[in-house]
């Protein structure tokens, strides 16, 4: 392991990546970092970044998967509804958990972002290709101020970097955890394991590292089950028994009749990685990934008939629960099983220059494909294997990205640093779904539905960091990007089986997005940092060709979607010296056309549907305040926090429809963002064996409609604010083991951000290393 030691005046510079620029000689006091040389991000200037290494996160978080290791980040939150949750985005500062392409996710320059939707499913990043072991180090650049990155990156991008073997090494680790989830009566404990094996070497310009992981996990309930209150009589209807009177999110009374989506699932991956030293310095690798997930989601009924059996629904008649009568084919419609069988792949490779001269270059693509991905859900009678079915298949679905860039500086290394570069990616969707007589084994029937397209986009950047004096360091840049929708295509079929193709037509747009930052060093101990930039965000594949269903009726989406364009600013103070930091961000932003699911009319359907528009403008502004501090009051006790505010409204949005008479969306706050987040971290170190630390998370409650009218945060569906305590103590025994035991949300909170989300949780490891 290298051990680094970087200047403040030269720490932003030192995160050029693009630029490989080196630090300055300013005689100032040093930080040092260690790291072993990875690729670092292709920041600028005055571009906030937050780090976390393998050990800190070692140190400190409970991990069993990769996103796990961003827990205790500032402003970030990660939707993770239980452990081996494939669909996990990120939310940063001004983004939520439904907006999966306002940030960017990569593992050693690889594209793990799913930008082929913007949600919290499949637009998830696909996190599972790199293991928590693998891990060397996580950067996270706060902002769209890098011209180097799309302007998917107003949120955040976070970049993982993985361990490179400098000589033989072996790994192999083993992880068991247990929830105990209690609500609504029902109470059970779900477990999970994980193991992992991993393998590696240099042997002269050879390197190659080999890593193996496996996950078998339960979830708690997912979903819950709910019926609208019935204003009907009971009658002569045969009583069922244990219903849950409730209300659902809008305040309005419904009944709880089950829990879904309890969920089983086992994962395998492996990753390769293989690097080579060429001539002149130069440095190829190849990384090679795959991954398979085989799940089954089942139902439990909290219902019971008049012989205490579980009861699930029938094709016909009226049953009575609590007092009202209810349709019993319509229950049976509540109930649903499902599986999951995926494989997906992944491959990258990369070539470039030597970093100590004075042009530098580098060249790397990448390709994610999703080889297999069968979604099998059942629509008959609940229980039974030859029930009737659904079939989607994703598989053919998948993205390509190539990244050219070049550096020059000059030969003081100095004065200027000039970065280039050229991108292009192609995004690809298929989601064919079929009927099926037997859902579970049955052959693929009639096609039923299909939502396919593709987009490319094509991008020039330029970007000059200028030591205007000693002090003063500014960074110019521009983006240019031209955007290209087409093969779009939407299928549907009515409650007849009618069938209504659709030819979507293509779309141009194109754009340019100027990036700006000074970067001032006030004192030796104190920078001041102002930042301007401009990003487009093009809508993905699965914004533009989504379809709309009310009851029987499917209506196609209008695939007329302009980009997000964004305007953000930031200006940093930051003070830092060799025991500590201390970081204050003033943000704001302003999103034009911004893309939000929300609910309008569509001529000729009387009810509002729910689809993703333009929303015409949001504003979001706020401040953030990091600290962190090493041997606080004793050696070996460090303490670390930060807290966000933001204020996120709703400025104009001319094509709302209200859904009450009097409703507005304008001065409502953005769906998703809290107003309120922070972190806090203790971990003391009493020796160079034990660490010890407490944790907590919090987040202010947050509203999910645009015009604010889920009133009722605390059920099923709604977003409550949360407070979570985690604690985690680790043990290494000489060179080679490491014990640790943990425990996630030790105060027990019961809470909701659309599902329930795990309870007290507690961890188990065992790690050897060679």
């Amino acid at each position: 392991m290298k051990h680094i030691t970087l200047r403040p005046a030269a720490a932003a510079l030192a995160c050029l990546g693009a630029l490989h620029a080196q630090a300055s000689d300013q005689t100032l006091p040093a930080i040092t970092i260690e790291s072993q040389a990875v690729p670092v991000p292709r920041a600028q200037p005055g571009h906030t970044m937050e780090s976390a290494t393998a050990q800190q996160a070692a140190e400190t978080v409970n991990a069993i998967n990769t996103e796990d290791l961003l827990k205790y980040q500032p402003s970030i939150l990660l939707r993770k509804r239980y452990i081996g949750d494939t669909q996990a985005p990120m939310a940063t500062r001004t983004t939520g958990t439904n907006a999966s392409a306002r940030s960017l996710i990569y593992v050693d320059g690889i594209l793990l972002s799913a930008l082929i939707n913007n949600n919290n499913q499949n637009g998830s990043p696909q996190w599972f290709m790199v293991a928590p072991g693998e891990v060397e180090r996580i950067d996270t650049l706060y902002g769209p101020y890098s011209a180097a990155y799309p302007g998917n990156s107003f949120g955040a991008v976070t970049e993982i970097s993985t361990r490179q073997p400098a000589g033989f090494e072996a790994a192999a680790g083993l992880t068991l955890s247990s929830q105990n989830f209690g609500l609504y009566g029902l109470s059970d404990r779900y477990p999970a394991t994980q193991a992992s094996v991993s393998l590696g070497d240099r042997s002269g310009d050879w390197s190659w590292r080999l890593a193996f992981n496996h996950l078998s996990s339960f979830s708690q309930p997912v979903t819950y089950l709910t019926s609208a209150q019935s204003a009907q009589a009971a009658g002569a209807a045969a009583p069922i028994q244990g219903a849950i009177a409730d209300r659902n999110r809008s305040g309005a009374p419904v009944q709880i009749v089950g829990a879904g989506n309890l969920t089983h699932t086992v994962q395998d991956s492996a990753t390769l990685r293989l690097g080579y030293d060429l001539p002149a310095g130069m440095r190829a690798a190849y990384t090679l990934g795959y991954w398979q997930n085989s799940a089954q989601a089942g139902a439990l009924s909290f219902l019971r008939d008049a012989g205490g059996q579980p009861y699930y629904g029938a094709a016909s008649g009226t049953v009575a629960l609590n007092g009202n009568g209810y349709s019993a084919a319509g229950l049976r419609s509540l109930f649903s099983a499902n599986t999951t069988e995926q494989a997906h792949w992944m491959h990258g490779l990369s070539l470039r220059s030597a970093r100590d001269q004075a042009f530098t270059w580098e060249a790397q693509a990448s390709n994610f494909s999703y080889g297999r991905d069968l979604v099998r859900t059942s629509t008959g009678a609940y229980g039974r294997s030859d029930a009737a079915g659904r079939i989607t298949d994703a598989a053919g679905t998948g993205w390509s990205t190539l990244d050219l860039s070049g550096g020059w500086r000059q030969a003081d290394g100095a004065r200027h640093r000039l970065a280039v570069g050229a991108h292009l990616d192609r995004y690809r969707l298929e989601s064919p779904s079929y009927a099926t007589a037997q859902w579970e084994n049955g052959a693929a029937g009639a096609l039923t539905g299909d939502a396919r397209g593709s987009t490319r986009t094509e991008a020039l950047w330029a970007q000059d960091v200028w030591q205007v004096a000693p002090a003063l360091t500014a960074s110019v840049g521009g983006r240019y990007e031209r955007w290209h929708a087409y093969d779009g295509f939407n299928l549907s079929s009515n409650a007849s089986g009618a069938l209504f193709p659709i030819d979507q037509p293509e779309l141009r747009r194109s754009g340019f997005s100027p990036k700006f930052s000074l970067a001032w060093q006030a004192a030796p101990l104190w920078s001041a940092t102002a930042s301007l930039a401009r990003a487009l965000r093009f809508p993905t594949v699965g914004e533009l060709y989504q379809s709309v269903q009310t009851g029987a009726t499917f209506i196609q989406a209008n695939p007329f979607l302009k980009p997000e364009d964004v305007r953000s600013a930031e200006l940093a103070l930051e003070r830092g010296d060799a025991d500590g930091r201390l970081r204050l961000s003033l943000f704001g932003e302003l999103v034009d056309d911004a893309l939000v699911a929300q609910t309008s009319a569509i001529a000729g359907i009387a009810t509002p549907l729910s689809f993703v528009q333009n929303l015409d403008r949001t504003r979001q502004r706020g401040i953030e305040l990091v600290a962190e501090r090493r041997n606080v009051w004793a050696r070996g006790l460090d303490l670390s926090a930060s807290m966000t505010y933001v204020d996120a409204t709703i400025v104009a949005n001319s094509s709302y429809a209200p859904t009450a008479a009097g409703a507005t969306s304008v001065g409502k706050r953005t769906p998703y963002v809290p107003a309120w987040r922070a972190t806090a971290v203790a971990t003391w170190r009493p020796d160079e064996q034990w660490s010890h630390t407490l944790a907590a998370r919090y987040s202010s409650r947050v509203y999910a409609t645009v015009d604010n009218s889920d009133i009722n945060p605390g059920t099923y569906q709604g977003f409550q604010g949360y407070l979570v305590v985690d604690a985690r103590v680790q043990y290494k025994h000489g060179r080679h083991w490491t014990v640790a035991a943990g425990i996630d949300n030790i105060n027990n909170r019961k809470y909701f951000l659309f599902h329930p989300f795990p309870q007290r949780t507690v961890f188990a490891e065992l790690r050897y290393r060679y």
